[in-house]
């Protein structure tokens, strides 16, 4: 008997819940907007044929009673046929986007999900809601047992890490089952310009090839318009519909307070952890200053834990449990601490340092009030410290590596294992990777689903190969380096930050929104409400940077995210003929 035939008849889920995903439903929205719902009226009077079905077996199968705005629209693209790329918040209701249409779709639904925990916690969600059978094929189980529940027609949904679907043989039992659906999980991991990119996402848009490419979601909370096309274009979704639905989170309050020294600011960070109450989060840039945060929090009568990618897996275990136990007053961690976190009632998350970009701000003061109530989002902050950040962005590519792999690759005239040219290089597996990727990008080689490499027959020549990804990579530098400075310009602006935030990732915001230290104190400068010569969203070129799109926009500035160079912040007075609107 199937996952889909099982499914049946009233849930354990909630007739109260509003929305949906593995893990439990939503009691509150994050503005009070959607209070009123998609499930009747003169919505539910459009809803249609696919609206209603979807509506139905939302409420029988889940005993969701009401969809949320982007949900439907979502789930109506992949009945159709479409792929979609979904941007909501965290606790917004991804996960109802892709376990609705499954149990309409004939055929098994395949989740990418990057972290085994994530992946077991999903999966309990959706046993415990009765809705269809659920597996995760990963190295914590059985890996043959899980693909034998797909392929006998068990289990509705097959949850994999991006790891597994690089095993061909994973693939190949897959592609027998004949998918009706894929999700990709956090799907910003994709893309270079993203904070948590993970080489392993690169490989998945072959993947959705070799299993029919059938429709397709891509969903994360957080990503930026540079962000969203790397993820369509590495992924292959085609004609891929954008649903971007509320960035904002007016419960959070946010606020920065700037320092010259770093004793001041630690003293600071602790005493202010100190005095709140609940459970928090405190993120810092480096594996030592998590030990020696924690240790401050500690004197100060706080349960306080460090967490960082240099600890035991069992004692990152138990780190993860007491803070989900409540065991923990508050986390003190590098960005390691992040993918998978689920609890909905941290009330702080404060930075000692600013993050690379602000992409990975929100991303961390996301994991705060996600039960809706207020809740703090606070940067302790000294300029210094966003040297530490360029630092750690990593290095130039080689030229003259780039120049032998092509030379290798090509010269072999035919399939080139990784292991052998790694061998041949003397080079590590995630340097080769890296560099391999940026021929890629440069069209020159292309990687089967069995990680052997080949040179394609209209590539270019390896010279020329080498200089394209050469220049590739520089732009990931400039980019990079763009965002670091949106980042300086959050934490150092007399603005709203809310609007800087928001303008940031594309949303519009001509108001001040009351809910940020600027506003509070009074500061905040008005907003810019009118067009102007260059309103929100036009298409403009500059003369030096070439073509780009306004993203924010104040009374004597504006600031451009370009192709070539990224984020632009231009004083009107000055830009003169240099830029022009398309």
């Amino acid at each position: 008997m199937s996952g889909r035939q099982r499914y049946g008849g009233r849930s354990g889920g909630r007739p109260g819940d509003r929305l949906g995903g593995a893990g439990g439903g939503w009691s509150r929205d994050w503005s009070g907007s959607w209070a009123s719902g998609w499930g009747g009226g003169r919505f539910g009077r459009r809803f249609g044929r696919k609206g209603r079905r979807l509506r139905a077996t939302a409420k029988d199968a889940f005993g969701w009673r009401r969809l949320r705005p982007g949900q439907r629209e979502a789930m109506e693209h992949l009945l159709a046929g479409r792929d979609v790329l979904l941007v909501m918040p965290t606790g917004g209701g991804k996960s109802a986007v892709y376990q609705v249409p499954g149990l309409l779709l004939d055929g098994p639904t395949v989740v990418v999900s990057p972290l085994i925990a994530l992946q077991r916690d999903q999966v309990m969600g959706l046993i415990k809601a009765g809705a269809a059978g659920a597996v995760a094929v990963n190295s914590a189980g059985s890996v043959e047992a899980g693909l034998d529940q797909v392929g006998k027609g068990d289990v509705e949904y097959v949850f994999l890490s991006p790891e597994q679907l690089a095993k061909p043989e994973v693939v190949d039992r897959l592609a027998e089952a004949r998918p009706s659906l894929i999700a990709v999980d956090e799907a910003h991991c994709v893309s270079a310009w993203g904070h948590d990119f993970r080489p392993e996402y690169l490989r998945l848009g072959k993947v959705i090839e070799r299993l029919g490419h059938p429709p397709v979601i891509a969903m994360t909370a957080t990503a930026a318009p540079t962000v969203r096309e790397e993820i369509i274009e590495s992924l292959g979704l085609t004609g891929a519909q954008q649903i971007v639905r509320g960035f904002d989170r007016p419960n959070l309050y946010l606020e920065v307070r700037r320092f010259t020294g770093d004793d001041d600011k630690r003293e600071a960070l602790a005493d202010h952890a100190a005095g709140l109450g609940g459970v928090g989060l405190v993120y810092v840039a480096t594996r030592r200053q998590a030990e020696e945060y924690a240790e401050l929090l500690t004197e100060r009568g706080l349960r306080a834990e460090a967490y960082h990618a240099g600890m035991k897996a069992k004692d990152r275990r138990r780190i993860h449990e007491r803070f989900h136990d409540d065991g923990l007053d508050a986390v003190v961690a590098t960005s390691a601490f992040g993918m998978g976190i689920d609890k909905h009632d941290v009330r702080y998350v404060l930075h000692a340092a600013p993050p690379e970009s602000l992409d990975a701000y929100y991303q961390e003061i996301g994991r705060a009030g996600r039960d809706g109530n207020p809740a703090d989002a606070l940067l302790f902050y000294r300029p210094e410290d966003l040297g530490l950040r360029k630092f750690f962005s990593g290095g130039r590519a080689d030229g003259g590596l780039l120049r032998r792999i092509a030379t290798l690759v090509h010269g072999h005239g035919g399939e080139v294992a990784a292991a052998d040219l790694r061998e041949l290089l003397g080079v590590g597996a995630a340097r080769l990777a890296s560099h391999v990727n940026l021929l890629e990008r440069a069209g020159a080689v292309e990687v089967n689903h069995d990680g052997a490499l080949r040179y394609l027959p209209d590539g270019p020549p390896q010279d020329e190969a080498a200089a394209r990804a050469v220049e590739i990579d520089g732009l990931r530098h400039r980019m990079d380096d763009s965002r670091l400075e949106m980042m300086r310009g959050y934490a150092e602006t007399t603005g709203c930050r809310r609007r800087f935030l928001l303008e940031y990732f594309g949303e519009p915001y001509e108001r001040s929104c009351g809910g940020c230290d600027t506003c509070r104190s009074g500061a905040a400068t008005p907003p810019e409400t009118g067009d102007g010569p260059f309103p929100m969203h036009a298409r403009v070129r500059h003369a030096a940077w070439g073509h780009g799109v306004v993203m924010s926009r104040e009374q004597d500035r504006i600031t451009v995210l370009f192709d070539s160079v990224g984020y632009k912040t231009l004083a009107l007075g000055l830009v003169g003929e240099l830029l022009e609107t398309v």
